[in-house]
């Protein structure tokens, strides 16, 4: 099995995008269930099954929302560090009492 690539994805429409991600889901229960009884002891697979089905998605929500992609927010910077708090000078009481 191969990872699918998003630009092959983008090509098809949403109704075929929606039998893949169909396709894909059972393929990813039936591997789980083999990983389960012993019959394949493949694990990658089931990671690029996951991926496939989030990618899938991904750009079937691309699609309904009307082809936006959804960029990474723009990092934050850091806070400026506020400069060191200066001790309070006290007086000693020289034996005024």
């Amino acid at each position: 099995m191969k990872a699918l690539k998003s630009t092959e994805l983008r090509g098809k429409n949403v109704p075929e995008l929606e039998e893949m991600l169909s396709a894909e889901r059972s393929a990813l229960y039936k591997a789980r269930r083999d990983l389960v009884f012993r019959q394949n002891m493949d694990r990658s697979g089931l990671a690029v099954r996951r991926h496939n089905v989030a990618r899938i998605l991904t750009i079937i929500g691309e699609k309904k929302r009307g082809g936006e992609t959804v960029a990474a927010p723009a990092p934050k910077k850091a806070p400026a560090k506020a400069a060191p708090k200066k001790a309070a000078v006290t007086k000693k009481s020289g034996g005024d009492a």
